[in-house]
């Protein structure tokens, strides 16, 4: 299932993450800005642009962010011996981060570029025999589907393909390659300027004309009208063949059956597909045939489809749809003809975020979040669950959020994307259940001179009801025990997500201006059960306002943070936290609230989720119940408010509409409080730090906007 970001149950949320740290995995109409086909150099760091220095500068800057590094999408050869991963490096000429293959030998740490020098290259993937590798390259245009002949080094480009292919399956004889791609229809017409344009006049572009309920999508703009289908190729090149057809997405990842004569794969194939944004069954299609049979009946999402190595059973994920903004995605079995359906460690309270079988088809490998902290268990078909591997990031990079990546090898050795707070993800490998071995060290120029902020766990009862509230807390370089500096409280979105001890662009520039920053996990995070998460369902925000006060506190009592200059910050559903918590108290000295939820009614009618935001977040459409909307909108508020409230969002953000942040700068002005409206141009929700340079210019603003009323403000009395 993949998350989209602001709200939600692990399909819609209001978190946002750089696009250097997203899955580069989606269909053509999907396909992040950064990723446009073009010949792409080698990224130039910024170290390499000179300077007047007479020496290193240890603190962490601004134009640090334009030599950071990320590994994502680890991919492990059958037999072990090989890991082909993207390295996602910002390249300072572009301001965009470029992405490439590597290869890694497993036993010598021998690091080998593959692809990318010549245009972006991503979504590797090994041929079953592990000698090929199938990617996604756009060399010399477009982006397109090429394999390369690992003995000897060569590399083809299978396709010509109008739009992007993505979701990767190697058929099990490896003759063919499946994947999915945006087939485009025509839109729709509804009349037409007059037939007698003199030649050579220039008149305005046709009207352009909308029929979908989801018309716009964040990081990608206006939706072009089609559907995502299934093709099959040859995998030594040939003509491509569609699979499916029909009004519906027919989406990825894609499954083999082990005779190669079934494809399984997940989708909505309902007339209403518009309206029920969660729904999805697994669909069992004959490759020869066409024929397309419905495994799954349930309500609510099924999806990511595998087969057992042995090809008796399918696992997949999904859960039943409640109507809640937040269900945990379980872990499911069925046979292949789609009986015998039961869920696999029913007692054990978390969610899987991605799932991979174990050679002996008696095992499955499973990610997932606990505490702030990614994790991979091995979980055996009758229920026992045991950790192989820990430490996993990659969820961000301006931001601490968990995530990261995993495959594992035939005899069990896994790959994986791991760091620490002070390390941005690289690639391990862990065998045995034994210590991981870290393979790359993308960041080891900047990590030897840098002095970077170091990161402690906190915890308190929240006082609102007792329930254990976690945090971390950033501290300045340096930092002498017994201290006082100023504190930010940096509020996740989502916000059904979670921080944890993870590298954080942002906590280490506002950490190297001399700011702790507080990143905790209030009720509605995620990873610490169901519970935990449900206990803002219809009821966000509100007591999750309790637990960020109470942690606040707590690093207070510790001795850390100075309770006469604390300052509050937050995108997406932390920028909705922001908004009510200015709303509600005067303590904090300035706030700056990011991409912030202001008005629930205009939010739900003018972002994309459309059909997600009424039934799922409050319970009824606007109009049925505008008392249950405003109750929980921050713009209820703003009459309190009288703390100084810098205003940040994307210029093309259509998650949290840029309509939000104007009423809320409007409100707050026509109230004679001190506020700012600051757009990133061009940036999406999920986007707004995805340039180094607009990354580093917002926290730097952010920061500016906090030293200005590092004394606070009172507002003037009025005159007679």
């Amino acid at each position: 299932m993949r998350k989209l970001a602001l709200f939600g149950t692990a399909l819609i949320a209001l978190t946002a993450q750089p696009l250097w740290a997203q899955q580069e995995e989606a269909p053509a109409q999907q396909q992040p800005a950064s990723e446009t086909p073009a010949a792409t150099p080698s990224p130039m760091p910024a170290a390499a642009a000179g300077s007047a220095r007479t020496g290193p500068e240890r603190r962490f800057t601004g134009a640090d962010l334009f030599d950071l590094a990320i590994a994502a999408d680890p991919q492990i050869s059958p037999d072990g011996r090989h890991i082909a991963y993207v390295r996602r490096a910002n390249d300072i000429m572009t301001d965009r981060a470029v992405s490439s293959i590597w290869l890694i030998d497993t036993a010598t740490g021998r690091e080998t570029p593959l692809a990318g020098q010549d245009g972006p290259a991503f979504s590797p993937r090994w041929s079953p025999d592990g000698s090929r590798l199938a990617y996604v390259s756009a060399a010399g245009g477009s982006a397109q589907l090429w394999v390369r002949w690992m003995d000897g080094g060569e590399a083809v480009r299978l396709t010509g393909l109008p739009t992007s292919p993505s979701s990767l399956s190697w058929a099990p004889d490896g003759r063919s390659i499946a994947y999915t791609m945006l087939v485009k229809d025509e839109g729709a017409r509804l009349g037409s300027a007059p037939a007698n344009k003199p030649e050579g006049a220039k008149w305005a572009e046709p009207l352009d004309v909308r029929t979908l309920l989801t018309y716009r999508a964040d990081g990608q703009g206006y939706v072009e009208p089609g559907f995502e289908k299934i093709f099959l190729i040859p995998a030594t090149g040939g003509a491509p063949r569609q699979l499916t057809f029909g009004p519906y997405h027919d989406g990825g990842p894609l499954s083999w059956s082990r005779d190669g004569r079934t494809l399984y794969f997940s989708a909505n194939r309902q007339a209403e597909w518009e309206t029920d944004p969660l729904e999805s069954e697994i669909h069992a299609l004959d490759v020869a045939s066409g024929a397309i049979a419905t495994l799954t009946d349930r309500n609510g999402p099924d999806a990511n489809p595998l087969v057992s190595p042995d090809g008796r059973l399918i696992a997949y994920l999904g859960f039943d749809d409640a109507l809640r903004a937040y269900e945990q995605t379980e872990l499911y079995v069925m046979n292949r003809d789609g009986s015998g359906r039961r869920r696999i460690a029913a007692n054990w309270d978390y969610s899987v975020d991605a799932v991979q079988w174990g050679a002996d088809s008696r095992s499955l490998y499973v990610q997932y979040d606990d505490h702030g902290e990614t994790k991979v268990a091995r979980v055996t078909l009758d229920g026992s669950v045991r950790d192989v591997a820990k430490g996993l990031s990659g969820g961000g990079m301006d931001r601490p959020y968990t995530g990261g990546s995993f495959t594992v090898a035939d005899n069990g050795a896994i790959a994986f994307t791991g760091g620490t707070a002070t390390r941005p993800a690289e690639v391990q490998l862990a065998r045995g259940g034994g210590e991981a071995r870290m393979l790359t060290d993308l960041n080891r120029t900047l990590r030897e001179v840098k002095s970077l902020a170091q990161v402690r766990k906190i915890t308190v009862a929240s006082s609102h009801d007792g329930l254990p509230i976690e945090g971390w807390l950033t501290l300045p370089p340096g930092y002498v025990e017994g201290q006082r500096v100023p504190l930010i409280l940096e509020i996740h979105g989502g916000p059904f997500t979670a921080y944890g001890p993870h590298f954080s662009t942002d906590n280490q520039l506002y950490a190297a201006a001399g700011y702790a920053v507080l990143s905790a996990n209030p009720r509605g995070s995620t990873s610490y059960g169901e519970a935990f998460a449900q206990q803002i369902d219809k009821a966000y925000p509100g007591n999750d306002y309790f637990d960020l006060i109470s942690i606040v506190d707590q690093a207070i009592a510790l001795g850390i943070a100075d309770p006469d200059a604390l300052f509050v910050t937050g995108g997406s559903g932390g920028g909705v936290l922001t908004s009510w918590i200015v709303g509600k108290t005067n303590r904090f000295k300035a706030a700056a609230t990011q991409k912030p939820v202001i008005n629930w009614q205009t939010q739900a009618l003018t972002a994309d989720g459309p059909a997600f935001f009424g039934p799922y977040w409050l319970g009824a459409q606007p109009w049925e119940d505008p008392e249950r909307y405003w109750a929980r909108s921050p713009l209820s508020l703003v009459g309190n408010v009288e703390t100084p409230t810098l205003v940040v969002v994307g210029g093309e953000d259509y998650r949290t509409p840029v309509s939000e942040s104007e009423q809320y700068y409007t409100a707050l002005r026509l109230r004679g409080v001190p506020t700012a409206l600051v757009k990133v141009p061009g940036a999406s929700h999920g986007g707004i730090a995805a340039r180094p340079s607009q990354s580093a210019a917002k926290a730097a603003a952010i920061l500016a906007w906090f030293d200005k009323y590092r004394k606070g403000w009172t507002r003037p009395a009025a005159s007679d």
